[in-house]
């Protein structure tokens, strides 16, 4: 693939990059930047792409990427040590106890949504979560493989529905 092929394949591709990247970043700004910095990537490692390989993929685990790149290189500006003999990590950032009361909020909501799932959907849902695999599930449940399948789907679904005031 020449320059001039990549480059014209990754502007087709790159509009629907953006919805990922704010979903990421939260932030048309952020996102904004976090678009170009993968098509900066993207195009200094254009001899690291294969021909015939999903350009879309790829752009969107360089994307992926970049995002927690930036993310950990964000925490690790904002946080320090304190040498006390207990080395305690503290972050320095003000909104620290605006996000531990926003997650002690979402943690409750998601807790709840989860108790209220009928039965029938909680346990295989919660099983699936804990680490068991399918069929682990059907084993202990005495239900076929399928059964356990749709129950953990419509678990989700409903928590999806329940827990949409999250959703971005």
């Amino acid at each position: 693939m020449t320059t001039l092929e990549f480059n014209y394949a990754i502007s087709k591709t790159s509009k629907a990059l953006k919805p990922f990247a704010f979903r990421l970043t939260k932030d048309q700004e952020d996102a904004n930047d976090l678009l170009q910095d993968t098509l900066v990537k993207a195009f200094m490692n254009r001899e690291k792409y294969t021909d015939g390989t999903n350009l879309k993929a790829w752009l969107y685990t360089i994307m992926k990427n970049t995002f927690i790149t930036n993310y950990q290189r964000i925490m690790r500006r904002n946080t320090f040590i304190d040498t006390t003999d207990n080395l305690h990590f503290i972050n320095s950032t003000e909104s620290s106890i605006e996000n531990e009361a926003y997650s002690s909020f979402t943690m409750r909501d998601i807790n709840h949504a989860v108790e209220t799932l009928d039965e029938n959907y909680r346990q295989p849902f919660m099983m699936h979560f804990s680490g068991f695999k399918y069929h682990e599930i059907a084993q202990k449940l005495k239900v076929p493989i399928g059964t356990v399948k749709n129950r953990i789907h419509i678990a989700r679904k409903e928590l999806k529905e329940k827990l949409s005031m999250y959703a971005f």
